[in-house]
């Protein structure tokens, strides 16, 4: 078995870890928004942590309203271009806290007077010691290079994040997420045989839309690292705006379609790719009663009911068949999903 699949099914440890210790910080962290609530929150990231970032932006400017984007460290790092942070907050993201550039961009802001933020997976990290504050990602050490519990963990994170800053999440909504999760590891036969099927697959489409457009970036890359699919992700929005032309019967298409507001334009999108001979693999759970009879169910009802959208609390749980699915399909091409070529755990930009 390899190191992935094993760190995927300590999901649900590692998100509850996360969020017990992480949550009297967290109360702490609310007190101080509320007297000190930024205006506008700059996201700093690469890779998986930037696919993290992604679903932070969405779901921070969903619940809270503050406004948020995601930082260019080369704006930095490169052209070493000076940049106000007035009554901003930044946020600098990374597993191993040692992303040169994403910590130079938070240093930068520390050094200009804005509030900064570190979720890391590493206690000890340059960016743990550079940030004000930091929300720790409590997955132990991961050792394959593709990374599954730390980017779930970082998800986690953003939640706790989110509620820091106002938004009307409840704990209890929260602490169901491991268990979630855990019903999505029950998938793991049914996409270890799904994934055979697409053992001569080359090229793919993943395409996501608003909180799962995060999830979307995150499959494709864990394709690309792993079996070395050429995988393009896209939003539902952007797809049909030129790309769905390329889409025939040779290359599949993956869709997260959870219930809610983002179902209705991703079923239409469904039905565009089967007039197209696309062959599609869909991610959905229980609750979605509309969703064709081939889809892969989360086995929990997720759709939430209350003042959020209703599927707030999707991603994490729709992550986990993905990241099953990238692993099974690495070893079916005869693969190591743990040791992808070219790659190592942590990589240092400028």
């Amino acid at each position: 078995m390899s190191k992935m699949l094993e760190e995927i099914r300590e999901q649900p440890g590692a998100l509850e870890k996360t969020l017990r210790a992480g949550w009297p910080g967290i109360e702490k962290l609310r007190a101080h928004f509320e007297k000190r609530r930024p205006r506008f929150i700059m996201l700093a990231a690469r890779g998986t942590s930037d696919n993290a970032a992604q679903f932070g932006r969405y779901l921070i400017e969903i619940t809270t309203g503050i406004p948020v984007g995601l930082a260019a460290p080369s704006v930095s790092t490169l052209y070493h271009a000076p940049l106000s942070y007035d009554g901003a907050m930044v946020v600098a993201i990374s597993q191993s806290g040692e992303s040169t550039d994403t910590n130079v961009v938070l240093e930068q802001a520390k050094a200009q007077g804005a509030f900064t933020l570190g979720i890391t997976n590493e206690a000890k990290s340059t960016l743990a010691n550079l940030a004000h504050e930091t929300i720790l990602v409590r997955a132990g050490r991961e050792k394959s290079v593709a990374a599954t519990k730390t980017y779930t963990g970082q998800l986690m994170s953003f939640y706790l994040l989110a509620y820091a800053l106002g938004a009307p999440i409840r704990r209890t909504d929260l602490d169901r997420l491991p268990g979630h999760a855990a019903a999505a590891i029950r998938l793991e036969k049914e996409i270890i045989a799904r994934a055979e099927r697409y053992r001569f697959m080359n090229q793919a489409v993943v395409v996501g839309r608003g909180l799962n457009y995060a999830n979307a970036f995150e499959w494709a890359l864990k394709l690309m690292e792993t079996s070395y699919v050429i995988a393009e992700r896209f939003s539902q929005a952007d797809i049909l705006h030129g790309p769905i032309a390329m889409v025939d019967s040779a290359i599949p298409a993956f869709l997260f379609c959870p219930p809610g507001v983002t179902w209705p334009v991703m079923s239409q999108l469904s039905e565009r790719l089967a007039g197209l001979m696309a062959e599609t693999l869909m991610i959905t759970d229980r609750s979605n009663r509309e969703a064709p009879a081939n889809a892969v169910r989360v086995p929990a009802s997720l759709a939430h009911k209350g003042e959020l959208p209703a599927d707030v609390y999707t991603p994490i749980p729709y992550i986990i068949p993905a990241q099953t699915f990238a692993a099974a399909l690495s070893v079916v091409k005869g693969l190591n999903p743990d040791q992808p070529r070219g790659l190592n755990k942590v990589t240092k930009t400028l």
